[in-house]
């Protein structure tokens, strides 16, 4: 209920105060796990990501994120988890393909930090992996235009696929599957400067 609450009022002011644009929602499946993945450019991705869509997304955090007073607890309660990203958490690891498991989407984003420039970051490991670990696809997605409180906010939705080879998910796989992953999200984004639906 709060999630649905929340998601309502941000979807209210992205439409007013920031002429939000989707494209491609349609994409995602009605059911079913799914690693969501994401370019990072501010602090309102995950809320223009996960207003995209009609399910919910829990989004893999960093922990310090969780420590800050009121932040915390409301992420908390929107079905944010955290992970260290100075080690491999194992916890999150857990917890994240639990999830996905039972069916529902994870949302992360491969960069693990914003890019000031707005460039692609090279990527983590951890989005392909999960989705190798748990047999899910992956739904690629690029956002633009949400720095700051002004212009318009755009977002376009890629197709969902597999990353799976047939092969044991190795560094080698997992980093190919990791470009792959970044290369999708860098044709969606250059579709929206291009302005192409």
């Amino acid at each position: 209920m709060f999630y649905r609450f929340s998601r309502l009022l941000c979807r209210i002011i992205l439409a007013l105060l920031r002429r939000w644009q989707v494209r491609g929602a349609e994409n995602m499946p009605s059911s079913g796990g799914m690693v969501v993945v994401s370019n990072h450019i501010s602090y309102w991705d995950p809320v223009v990501v996960g207003c995209a869509f009609d399910r919910q997304i829990y989004f893999m955090a960093k922990s310090e994120l969780f420590d800050i007073p009121l932040l915390g607890p409301v992420i908390r309660a929107l079905g944010a988890f955290p992970v260290r990203r100075d080690r491999s958490d194992r916890k999150a690891i857990r917890t994240a393909i639990r999830l996905l498991e039972e069916g529902n989407i994870i949302g992360i984003f491969p960069e693990g930090t914003r890019s000031y420039t707005g460039e692609i970051l090279p990527p983590h490991m951890g989005a392909a992996m999960l989705a190798f670990k748990a047999g899910v696809p992956i739904l690629p997605v690029a956002v633009s235009g949400t720095r700051g409180i002004f212009g318009k906010v755009r977002v376009k939705v890629g197709k969902p696929f597999y990353c799976q080879t047939g092969t044991k998910a190795g560094k080698t796989e997992l980093e190919k599957a990791s470009k792959e992953v970044m290369s999708r999200i860098a044709a969606l984004l250059d579709d929206i400067m291009r302005g192409n639906s």
